[in-house]
């Protein structure tokens, strides 16, 4: 079948490489794509929020299958659309991407359904926020109720950073109406890790368990990015514990739903922190994650195309879902500046080389003049696959040292945990 990944991303990068080699995918079509998915696929020009034109192509080309990768037209309701029509969507329902979409609704149903979660609160007025995080004392976690591209959250230690938080969410606005509601929330003591599974709104699926790095710089310090590298897998979360998360957390979630009239198809990506008193829930996400999916992808054995159709179809049951025994490293290569003010433009040198070594997805490039440039904060993710992951870090380390852009940041501890 012909397939039509959206987004342009990294993480759309290892959807369409995986999907490229899917023994059950004819062509690949990726809308808008990067320059690094221009390799592998079709490049069409529509943007990923364009439900019309996106459902044109769809109905013109053949496509059997569209596989969306941004959270943005999942929340907006792409799917719907999609169904609408006929037309066979790997991603959930608008109601279902609630999940992602409103931390407000989360919260409210791990708590109706009791699903394990930090001790939380909703806030619609800075005063009373600020007030309660006054009478809960920091440390505590501040997070906008809408979406904000992974940024949305303040770790506040501080009693007067959790009240900065605030101000700049609520009053400044600098996630724009996402921070118009305020989930507050206790600060959870443990390891985090990700669990991604595919779910068919009734069956539910593991993937290989994954760890991400959100802070900029080494050692867990400075802010919150949408995500400096990943590793699978993580061995933090034992087999035992996968096994309690999924009767405790993912199929439950998946169960609550439903009974909520919200069925949920397509990857469910769960965020947790594994605590004293076992695993907890730090969010959802509606899709993929990024950058856990170039390291959970390049494990997956069986064909990801027949996975996800099964998944539409509510068939996922039927369809073997197999790992290899290997390890798997993702480092981000970033802009100078990145999460704040960055530049764009900066020629980008090295590719061929690290491609000898490792995997490179784009993450944001553009072509400028013949010359391939960065067009983004998180510039490209170098992921290796090797038998561990001691090997696996050593040989995305060595081809990203092969990469060279003005200004580049990367961290130098992707694993490290993990590896101690």
């Amino acid at each position: 079948m012909n397939v039509l990944v959206v987004g342009s991303g990294g993480r759309e990068h290892a959807l369409v490489w995986k999907l490229v080699n899917s023994p059950s995918v004819e062509t690949v079509y990726c809308a808008p794509g990067n320059p690094g998915i221009a390799e592998l696929a079709h490049c069409v020009s529509i943007a990923a929020d364009d439900h019309a034109g996106l459902a044109d192509f769809v109905r013109g080309n053949g496509i059997g299958l569209t596989v969306v990768g941004p959270e943005i037209p999942l929340v907006n309701g792409i799917a719907d659309y999609f169904s609408a029509q006929g037309l066979p969507l790997f991603g959930p329902s608008k109601a279902a991407a609630q999940l992602e979409g409103s931390k407000s609704f989360c919260k409210a149903l791990l708590a109706k359904y009791h699903i394990p979660t930090a001790k939380y609160a909703v806030f619609t007025s800075a005063d009373e926020a600020k007030a309660y995080i006054r009478k809960e004392g920091a440390p505590i976690v501040i997070k906008a109720d809408g979406l904000a591209a992974g940024k949305g959250v303040v770790v506040a230690m501080e009693l007067e950073e959790a009240l900065a938080a605030v101000d700049s969410m609520m009053s400044d606005k600098i996630f724009g109406d996402a921070g118009s509601c305020l989930v507050v929330e206790e600060f959870m003591t443990g390891e985090e890790a990700s669990l991604l599974a595919f779910t068919d709104g009734t069956t539910v699926v593991p993937m290989v368990a994954a760890q991400d790095h959100k802070r900029i710089f080494d050692n867990d310090c400075g802010p919150n990015t949408g995500g400096m590298g990943a590793y699978a897998p993580a061995p933090v979360l034992t087999a035992e514990l996968q096994r309690q998360v999924a009767a405790e957390i993912l199929q439950p979630v998946v169960d609550a739903l439903k009974r909520e009239g919200c069925l949920y198809q397509g990857c469910l990506y769960a965020g947790l922190m594994i605590t004293a008193d076992g695993p907890k829930v730090v969010e959802f996400n509606c899709r993929f994650g990024d950058p856990e999916t170039q390291v959970v992808l390049p494990l997956l054995a069986s064909d990801l195309a027949e996975i996800m159709l099964a998944c539409v179809q509510g068939r996922l049951h039927e369809v073997p879902v197999n790992w290899q025994q290997q390890a798997a490293v993702c480092i981000v290569m970033a802009a100078g500046g990145y999460p704040g003010t960055y530049s764009r433009g900066e020629a980008i040198n090295g590719i061929a080389a690290a491609q000898r070594e490792a995997l490179v997805f784009h993450a944001g490039t553009a072509v400028k003049d013949g010359q391939l440039v960065t067009n983004g904060g998180r510039v490209l993710g170098i992921t290796a696959v090797n038998s561990d992951l001691a090997a696996a870090v050593d040989k995305a380390y060595e081809a990203g040292r092969q990469i060279e852009f003005d200004g580049m940041q990367y961290r130098r501890d992707i694993a490290r945990r993990a590896l101690r």
